[in-house]
């Protein structure tokens, strides 16, 4: 089994740098890839309220623990609060509702997904609830601000919920913000990164604040094709680009190992998924070797700033905004 290093948070509390990304795991499988995966030395589950998939992935965790694989205590399981669950009193509720899903009494990290504020959807009516308040259209957003969002998730470290807490698609300028009126201060930091959008002032903003920064999306546009975003067009998917091509050659390496230790070797964690073993295996296996500085500066050159997941793209042009 291949051995992953541990970033040290600012709490002292260690991550595994090498994680699995739960977006997009389908219902229907959910449970025998997180299962699959912890048999194949996956350690760290990131996944979400928004994922739609909390039950099922904690089914797999439940299994592997159940069949010997695993202690709790060994994994390091993060979730995120929604968008419509940032007033003050509702964070502590959600948190608890997820946690019941997944069958835990903690999450080693509680992440804000996104700096929105949305009107509150009642799990009872729509779960998970999405962007649109009506589930078609229409958005509302709250005036719940971030420092009553981080105040609450403070009390979920307070009351045993949380370990650590973090922030989603924060830019510095929010950062910053936070820090002034943060008691506790954020452990992470996860964001879009791959060598189409580096963020490079970021990361070492968020470095010199000992914010520690989880990278997804690590290959790109290929979790967005199917929403048509126009800045993917005609863009060559970055496994098949000349250059990390050309690394991956040179090094014996794939391409997607290339990408993730182009991260990884710069200091930040991954959270690469997929439900074929074979690439499980080579996924994890991305911090025994390292890139000549050439070819971290080659990649890193490929910057053209082009993000993808920002709220803006899943909306319909017609949708209607009602700020409350």
């Amino acid at each position: 089994m291949v051995a992953v290093p541990n970033i040290k948070l600012n709490n002292g509390i260690d991550m595994p740098q090498v994680g699995f990304g739960l977006w997009k795991v389908g219902n229907d499988v959910a449970a025998d890839t997180v299962y699959n995966a912890i048999k194949a030395g996956y350690r760290l589950f990131d996944g979400a309220c928004d994922y739609g998939n909390e039950v099922e992935c904690g089914q797999g965790v439940a299994r592997a623990i159940a069949d010997g694989l695993v202690k709790r205590e060994e994994l390091f399981i993060v979730s995120k609060l929604w968008n419509t669950f940032h007033d003050g009193d509702r964070v502590e509720p959600i948190a608890r509702k997820q946690l019941a899903d997944w069958g835990l009494d903690y999450f080693d990290l509680y992440l804000i997904h996104f700096p929105v504020a949305l009107e509150y959807v009642d799990p009872s009516v729509r779960y998970p609830p999405g962007w649109f308040y009506d589930g078609e259209g229409e958005i509302r957003t709250s005036k719940a601000s971030i420092q009553e969002t981080w105040t609450a998730f403070e009390g979920l470290v307070e009351k045993g919920l949380a370990k650590s807490i973090g922030v989603s698609n924060f830019q510095a300028q929010l950062l910053y913000d936070l820090l002034r009126y943060a008691k506790i201060r954020p452990a992470t930091l996860q964001i879009e990164h791959h060598p189409y959008l580096v963020q490079q002032e970021l990361v070492n903003l968020a470095k010199a604040e000992g914010i520690a920064v989880t990278a997804y999306s690590s290959f790109g546009s290929l979790s967005f094709e199917e929403f048509s975003m126009k800045q993917a067009k005609g863009l060559t998917p970055l496994l098949e680009q000349d250059t990390i091509k050309a690394v991956a050659e040179k090094n014996g390496k794939t391409p997607s190992q290339v990408l993730l230790r182009w991260a990884t070797q710069r200091g930040l964690a991954v959270i690469p998924k997929t439900t074929r073993p074979a690439i499980m295996e080579a996924n994890l296996d991305v911090t025994s070797f390292d890139l000549p500085q050439e070819d971290i500066d080659a990649i890193s050159a490929l910057d053209r700033n082009l993000r993808f997941n920002q709220p803006s793209n899943y909306f319909p042009t017609e949708s209607l905004w009602i700020f409350g």
